[in-house]
């Protein structure tokens, strides 16, 4: 390989004999990564071919230094890499490892579609989510265990995965863990939406004036995994209930989509809530039809402890 240098260096100089730019065309040919490519390509290079591409080995050379101490570069976000095109030597671009994780980050980020949820869903995660024994209680423990089961089954492409509805005083960590979910599944490639369903429910009324509620209603639904947070918080009215909650319910069970739930009531308690509509009429049959389906699209799991919210502010 010295001897190549040696033969195009000697050309160049013939060519050119000023002393500073020989100086330079020795520095970059002696530059350890230039040299490594043309060892590597040695029995592809003439001393003719290396000399015609000194102008895309210095080209490598300097965005790379660029690189290196910081400076702006022609392709920011890209790195120079040297290779052989049509038997001439080329540079060619490629992305860095901090622009390849800065695109996976926002991709995972757009894989959380999150409506009217609070800031916090964006960094909640397993590692985040709060297990040490003395902030803790078996039926957290519980519900992590059946979230992370969930996770495993549904990657693992078992068929439907019924999803997990959580139930529970304020403050214990439901809405917290379906976001930790949420995020670790976004981080594996899977898509899912996040409901605050009392902020849903209003927005649907409005909705109606400006003819977006089929859009709005059909774009939760088909969600590929749906959360809906905070269900039975208000009263619905029987149109909520039934053409907005009843729909994206059948729909999901239709479709065995999985769907996930945090409320404060039990899914007992839940029922006789839907029960009762804004106008005080009771309508039995229709919230056992609403819970037929939740029972299908989700399983139960209790969440109990001391409220952690407090204890943050505090």
């Amino acid at each position: 390989m010295q001897s190549i240098n040696q033969a195009v260096s000697a050309a160049l100089k013939a060519r050119d004999n000023n002393q500073a730019y020989q100086q330079l065309v020795d520095h970059v040919l002696n530059d350890p990564e230039v040299h490594q490519f043309l060892a590597q390509n040695a029995n592809s290079l003439t001393v003719e071919t290396i000399e015609r591409g000194y102008s895309k080995l210095y080209e490598f050379y300097r965005e790379r230094e660029l690189m290196r101490v910081g400076r702006a570069t022609v392709a920011p976000g890209y790195a120079p890499r040297l290779e052989l095109a049509n038997g001439q030597i080329a540079v060619t671009y490629v992305p860095t490892a901090q622009l390849n994780a800065q695109r996976e980050q926002k991709a995972r980020l757009n894989r959380v579609q999150a409506i009217n949820m609070p800031k916090f869903i964006r960094q909640a995660s397993f590692d985040t989510f709060y297990m040490e024994p003395e902030r803790t209680s078996p039926s957290r423990q519980q519900a992590f265990m059946a979230v992370t089961d969930f996770m495993n089954r549904y990657l693992a492409n078992q068929g439907f995965v019924p999803g997990l509805y959580f139930s529970g005083s304020f403050g214990v960590g439901k809405t917290f863990l379906l976001g930790a979910l949420a995020n670790e599944l976004a981080g594996r490639g899977v898509e899912s939406t996040l409901v605050h369903f009392p902020t849903f429910a209003v927005q649907m009324k409005g909705a109606i004036a400006n003819n977006t509620l089929d859009q709005k209603r059909d774009r939760v639904k088909a969600a590929p995994i749906l959360m809906l947070d905070d269900i039975g918080a208000d009263a619905l009215s029987t149109w909520l209930r039934d053409d907005i909650l009843g729909v994206i319910l059948e729909y999901r069970m239709q479709e065995e989509l999985p769907t996930f739930f945090s409320s404060n009531f039990t899914m007992a308690e839940l029922e006789a809530h839907l029960a009762v509509d804004t106008q005080g009429n009771q309508e039995p049959l229709k919230a056992k039809r609403i819970m037929e389906r939740i029972r299908f699209l989700a399983r139960e799991v209790p969440v109990s402890g001391r409220n952690l919210r407090q204890e943050q502010r505090a």
